[in-house]
């Protein structure tokens, strides 16, 4: 099947890594909601060495014609998610709510301005109430031409995760496997693309340390001479958009925060912050 023949997604398997029961817990039943109209599984793996060799697993536990990969802290809000994620890989292979269109090193925000992309939703971390993050302009709910994708939510057609797996060797830790897995996809030829019209919850932001800097070494010095060459750019521009949470807590107010034509409102004031 080609990257633009349709896809039934019959069957969606979430691959979640958790050493955390609430956290699973709280993240399955997000995810059994949000796929409650099609057959679904959540495959759990609980003991991962790594992310690369617990999503490994997962690949070969999974029955799914698609199979999403989670972190464990995310809620999903959108109320069409399941016919949104159907339609979007009728065109790509490989999905995600951030990434970049320009990948020059192990992190995908070091792309900057005008090639990095994202749209998640996260708790102030001074108040704790909802803030919708935005990065990028462009005005894009749909930013095709993807290079790679952030990990926090990665959905895929199954056939081409379970030929690509991850690279459980080289990435030994729980950093850089998102990176690896989506650009060796794209190094493949197949579509990728951030989609800024799927909208969840990161309960947490990723931990930059140490063991995170060795990953991105390992991850640069894999791909030297297949990452492109920096250039002079502005940071990726980002806008922050309060909620209130029972906005988040009303269906309806969902939903019509969720529309398309309410996402592109808030998208285009990324441009006139840039252009200020």
């Amino acid at each position: 099947m080609s990257a633009s023949s349709a896809h039934d997604m019959a069957v969606v398997s979430v691959i979640i890594c958790s050493i955390d029961a609430r956290k699973f817990a709280q993240a399955s039943a997000s995810y059994d909601r949000a796929l409650a109209a099609v057959a679904h599984e959540i495959v759990g793996i609980h003991d991962a060495r790594s992310l690369a060799e617990g999503y490994n697993r997962g690949i070969d536990r999974a029955r799914g014609d698609v199979l999403i990969f989670s972190h464990d802290d995310v809620e999903i809000l959108s109320p069409d998610f399941a016919e949104r994620v159907k339609a979007h890989l009728e065109t790509y292979d490989l999905i995600g709510i951030a990434g970049t269109t320009r990948l020059v090193g192990g992190a995908w925000y070091f792309g900057g301005h005008p090639f990095d992309f994202m749209l998640y939703v996260a708790p102030h971390p001074d108040s704790g109430k909802p803030v919708m993050i935005i990065g990028g302009g462009g005005g894009l709910l749909v930013v095709a031409g993807a290079q790679t994708i952030d990990g926090v939510f990665m959905a895929a057609r199954a056939d081409v995760a379970r030929a690509l797996r991850f690279d459980d060797a080289t990435f030994d830790d729980f950093h850089l496997y998102d990176l690896d897995f989506s650009f060796r996809a794209f190094l493949a030829g197949h579509r990728l693309a951030v989609r800024r019209d799927i909208v969840l919850v990161h309960y947490s932001q990723g931990a930059y340390d140490a063991k995170w800097d060795e990953q991105r070494l390992r991850f640069e010095r894999k791909f030297a001479g297949r990452l492109a060459a920096p250039l002079a750019h502005r940071r990726m521009p980002v806008t922050n958009v309060p909620l209130d949470h029972d906005l988040i807590a009303d269906p309806a107010e969902l939903a019509r925060l969720c529309r398309p034509e309410t996402l592109a409102r808030f998208v285009a004031s990324v441009d006139k912050m840039i252009a200020a």
